[in-house]
């Protein structure tokens, strides 16, 4: 059974910011970018199945996410977040 990227306390140290297309809730959440690991957007681009952001919301990704503001939710899950092991120090 695969687990999403919130059903592992570990997200890694790389997120980017990717925009819905296709809506599988209500409210404003399709108004922004959300914050989801990198891996899981380039695993949706080959595989097309839908993400999960930091904030729930579930959505396919291909959209340009520079176009759109980020999600105020996912924003204040990120900067919760502990700072991530990456080599850049």
């Amino acid at each position: 059974m695969s687990t999403g990227p919130l059903d592992n306390p570990s997200l890694g140290d790389t997120l980017l910011a990717e925009p819905e297309t296709r809506t599988t809730d209500g409210g404003d959440h399709e108004r922004f970018a959300h914050y989801v690991p990198k891996d899981k957007i380039v695993e949706s681009a080959v595989t097309g199945e839908p993400v999960r952001a930091l904030c729930g919301k579930v959505w396919t990704p291909g959209r340009d996410p520079a176009k759109y503001p980020v999600c105020p939710d996912c924003q204040k899950i990120f900067e919760g977040l502990p700072p991530g092991g990456d080599d850049q120090g």
